[in-house]
């Protein structure tokens, strides 16, 4: 059974969500019903937030909080943010049927107060995170994040191109795709860092609308590092292979870091501004969180 929990920054629990959701016991009967399946992370108004859904996760397994009586915490996988903040009403009305028919905000905040974590359907959880990776889904894009048949299998290419009532029902498969995992990273990432290398600050854009830099976790997937911008850098081709191989990182004070024995002399060059800070997104939330940063170092002075 799929469900939504509510989430927000400041919220006061011990919230990693892309790892774990912290939450009190008397929503623990709820959270137990989605276990094993999926769920939509909404957000509130509260605290100045936005209201809206913004990511999913799955649910992997419950374990009561040792320090804190009577609460307790819900372990997710396979974290994934939404292109885009989700309205709770869609074209065709509310995405949560339960809130239809309800006029004004302090409505939807009374039936929804106490509730959490709740249950929904299917059919909502399709609904909303269809809309929540329309751009990744999008036709027009499919050049510029490389879910075009040139890149792709042909099972995905399948997927992503499929009618709107098919996607609906194959909407778990949409989203454990890396194919299409990687294309919502590289759209988020390359926005964010408006498509120039983090390391040369080379801006390069095709007739197609396709950028010449790539998205590049920095804790690897494979080393269970998310698929979120501050777990990535937007970097050149030859930067990106540099970076894969821990033959250059990223200092803490976010300056690059070059192993000069080790790279290519042809290829020195492209640091001669190694003291400087890399180019970073101008939003500053979005910028590489060091703890990421911290496991590359790791393997670059290993």
């Amino acid at each position: 059974m799929k469900g939504i929990f509510d989430a927000r920054a400041g919220s006061g629990y011990d919230d990693e969500i892309q790892t774990r959701y912290h939450f009190p016991d008397r929503y623990l009967d709820e959270v137990k019903k989605v276990l094993g399946d999926w769920i939509v992370y909404r957000s509130s108004r509260r605290g100045g937030g936005r209201i809206g859904y913004f990511a999913v996760a799955r649910v992997v397994s419950i374990d009561s909080d040792p320090t804190l009586p009577a609460h307790s915490y819900a372990r997710m996988a396979d974290f994934l943010p939404f292109d885009e903040l989700v309205a709770l009403e869609g074209a065709k009305g509310f995405y949560e049927r339960q809130l239809g028919g309800l006029e004004t905000r302090s409505l939807i905040g009374r039936t929804l107060h106490g509730r959490a974590a709740r249950t929904i359907s299917d059919m909502e959880f399709g609904d909303i995170v269809r809309a929540g990776l329309r751009e990744t889904l999008s036709p027009d894009n499919a050049v510029r994040l490389e879910l075009d048949a040139r890149h792709v299998d042909a099972d995905t290419f399948s997927l992503v191109n499929a009618p709107e009532e098919e996607q609906e029902r194959q909407v778990v498969q949409i989203l454990l795709n890396r194919k299409v995992r990687d294309a919502s990273f590289r759209r988020s990432v390359c926005d964010a860092y408006d498509n120039t290398c983090a390391v040369t600050r080379l801006r390069m854009v095709n007739g197609g609308g396709k950028a010449e830099a790539q998205a590049a976790h920095i804790q690897p997937v494979a080393d269970n590092g998310p698929d979120i911008v501050q777990n990535g850098l937007a970097l050149s081709a030859t930067a990106h292979w540099l970076f894969d191989r821990h033959l250059i990182s990223i200092a803490d004070d976010y300056r690059l870091l070059v192993s000069h024995n080790r790279v290519p002399g042809e290829l020195r060059p492209l640091f001669k501004n190694q003291l400087a800070r890399i180019h970073l997104p101008k939003d500053q939330a979005l910028w590489p969180r060091l703890r990421y940063l911290q496991h590359h170092r790791a393997a670059f002075l290993g």
